[in-house]
């Protein structure tokens, strides 16, 4: 029975749940809160509203319904809501931040296998592997080899310090690689915490082997990463994009690649995604284009569903919440 006496629903589709919250998580939950309702998804919600009015706690994910004036005046009691997934946005509203309801997200846990991703493309390019992996496909042979960067005393340049850019950074340490960063809000403090030097933009792409852009996508960030930048790095090096396709201009990316054979571009997202038909990243031997799977796949969502867990644990201590999302930081991310 749970020791509890709060009453819980889930508030996603049911994709995301099924993913989202496994076996294991759904019975540390119940052993904690009194579920009191089935499965809803928005547009059950939205359809019989009353279901909320004894919940006091909903554990959502993707597919979470708009929390705006009309649905929270039918949660009376609502004290919590554990979103096990990344961004708010979507279904936040001001009646919800004026009713000071908890939020917290796992945003972090979904910041894991972005890394993972990023670092086991960082390593492989340094090697070319690539190069190497399409060429002996392309020519039924093994080439003759050539100088690669490789992964001592290689230059990396991580574009942005977030929970991704930060994490990428600690990763970094571990190997023999100077690590670069381009963030305007980092501070000398954080650098030295990361043990990164602090560049600017410009310079980022002239000096590093690999580029990894990490940055948000915010109005002031489309567009930021333009063809003069990719035509500034050195031969042989790669840039690798895990975060939004957006903040590249991709036609100007593009035609350097067309003109820079030794470049190469490890692309897991696009824009528009996935790309337009006939567009040259299909085909570009120098580009390499994944499906948007950094981030959480399959069995990795169920990290958020445990990041959810512990966090209810905290909640239910009187703990401060680790991942909490405030109106102020929802804000800054704006």
């Amino acid at each position: 029975m749970p020791s509890s006496e709060l009453k819980g629903m889930y508030l996603l589709n049911k994709g995301s749940f099924d993913v989202i919250y496994g076996e294991q998580e759904r019975q540390d939950i119940a052993e904690r809160v009194s579920i009191a309702a089935p499965l809803h998804t928005a547009e059950s919600v939205n359809a019989d509203p009353s279901v909320l009015s004894e919940i006091d706690i909903i554990f959502s994910g993707w597919g979470m319904a708009k929390l705006d004036e009309s649905l929270l005046g039918q949660a009376p009691r609502l004290k919590a809501v554990f979103y096990g997934a990344g961004s708010v946005k979507g279904f936040v509203s001001e009646a919800f931040w004026e009713r000071g309801i908890l939020l917290t997200s796992a945003y972090a846990a979904n910041a894991v296998p972005v890394c993972e991703y990023t670092l086991s493309q960082i390593l492989f390019c340094l090697k070319h592997g690539w190069q190497y992996a399409l060429a002996i496909k392309r020519e039924g042979k093994y080439p003759t080899r050539a100088p690669v960067p490789g992964g001592y005393q290689s230059t990396v340049g991580i574009i942005s310090l977030g929970m991704i850019g930060r994490g990428m950074c600690e990763m970094l340490n571990r190997f023999d690689l100077n690590v670069l960063a381009y963030d305007p809000f980092a501070t000398d403090e954080d650098a030295k915490a990361l043990n990164v030097q602090l560049c600017s933009l410009d310079e980022i792409f002239v000096r590093s082997d690999v580029v990894s852009l990490h940055a948000p996508r915010l109005k002031e960030t489309e567009g930021m990463i333009t063809g003069a930048h990719l035509e500034s790095m050195k031969p042989g090096s790669t840039f690798i994009n895990t975060s939004r396709g957006a903040i590249v201009r991709e036609s100007e990316m593009i035609e350097v690649l067309k003109r820079r054979p030794d470049l190469f571009a490890v692309l897991d997202v696009t824009n528009p995604e996935p790309p337009q038909p006939g567009s040259d990243l299909y085909t570009l031997p120098n580009v390499i284009v994944t499906p948007h799977i950094a981030g959480s796949m399959s069995g990795e969502c169920r990290r958020m569903g445990r990041y959810m867990v512990e966090e209810l644990d905290r909640f239910l201590r009187g703990e401060p919440l680790k991942w909490q999302i405030t109106r102020e930081k929802v804000a800054r991310m704006a």
